[in-house]
């Protein structure tokens, strides 16, 4: 929590910490994903999914599925790639070859999805579309848990890491763990997006960023990005933005003494 009052740029509040921007590199590409936790560079272009770093540089493409709804790389051994008007995921390797690929359309229980995470131990968050629930799914054994009431409202963004699961929705935030427990929720209306770095999460709101937690909403000045945001990840260290034209890593340091 603290992490994010010390986003504030009004001095009286960083005391401890400031915000600063370390670097921007122009990118002209579709879609920032992301860094990894290696610090690889994901990105879309032309409909492939680009992974750039010093491995080398990788592509993973497949007309046949269309455009690619998400990419989670939370874990770069096993990237998630969601196909949305296919209802299919795609997991890839480090340097992007195709592992698995989970048609949902075939399930002997079909699933409809409007969204699907890595939720680590061979299982995905999956949000059911006709139930309105999230579930978890076992990709190795086919296996459901439904771990969630049902929700109002269409899904706006879902965003995991291995213990639990924010669900975005029109009017709403839920954050749900492994064992469907609602840890907490909050009224939330008009965000377009939302990204996270364990407790820290900063949603994306009529081109302005909020920091979210269960004591409420604070709007975050921003004095470095004049194009609307396009992209944005957050990591332990960085908040990156991408503007469409540039990408910027935004870090928090110690003032001098």
């Amino acid at each position: 929590m603290k992490w994010f009052f010390l986003l504030l740029l009004c001095p009286a509040i960083l005391c401890a910490q400031e915000l600063s921007l370390q670097s921007s590199q122009t990118l002209d590409i579709d879609r920032f994903i992301g860094y990894d936790s290696y610090q690889h560079l994901y990105y879309v272009n032309d409909g492939d999914l680009y992974k750039k770093g010093d491995l080398g540089e990788f592509v993973f493409r497949d007309f046949q599925l269309g455009p690619i709804a998400s990419v989670d790389i939370i874990n770069p051994l096993n990237v998630v790639v969601f196909y949305a008007e296919v209802n299919t995921v795609v997991l890839l390797d480090n340097r992007l070859n195709e592992k698995q690929r989970i048609n949902f359309n075939t399930l002997p229980a079909f699933l409809n999805l409007s969204a699907a995470t890595n939720a680590g131990n061979n299982r995905l968050w999956v949000f059911n579309m006709e139930t309105q629930q999230l579930e978890l799914f076992n990709y190795r054994t086919t296996g459901q848990t439904i771990i969630s009431q049902p929700y109002e409202g269409s899904l706006v963004a879902q965003v995991s890491d291995f213990n639990d699961c924010l669900l975005l929705t029109e009017t709403h935030l839920w954050q749900i763990n492994i064992y469907g427990s609602l840890l907490w929720e909050t009224p939330l209306e008009g965000f377009e997006r939302i990204v996270r770095s364990g407790k820290n999460i900063i949603g994306l709101k009529e081109n302005r960023l909020y920091l979210i937690n269960d004591k409420g909403v604070t709007r975050l000045e921003n004095t470095f990005i004049e194009n609307p945001v396009k992209d944005l990840q957050l990591t332990q260290d960085f908040l990156y933005i991408y503007d469409g034209k540039e990408l910027y890593s935004i870090i928090l340091t110690q003032p001098k003494q």
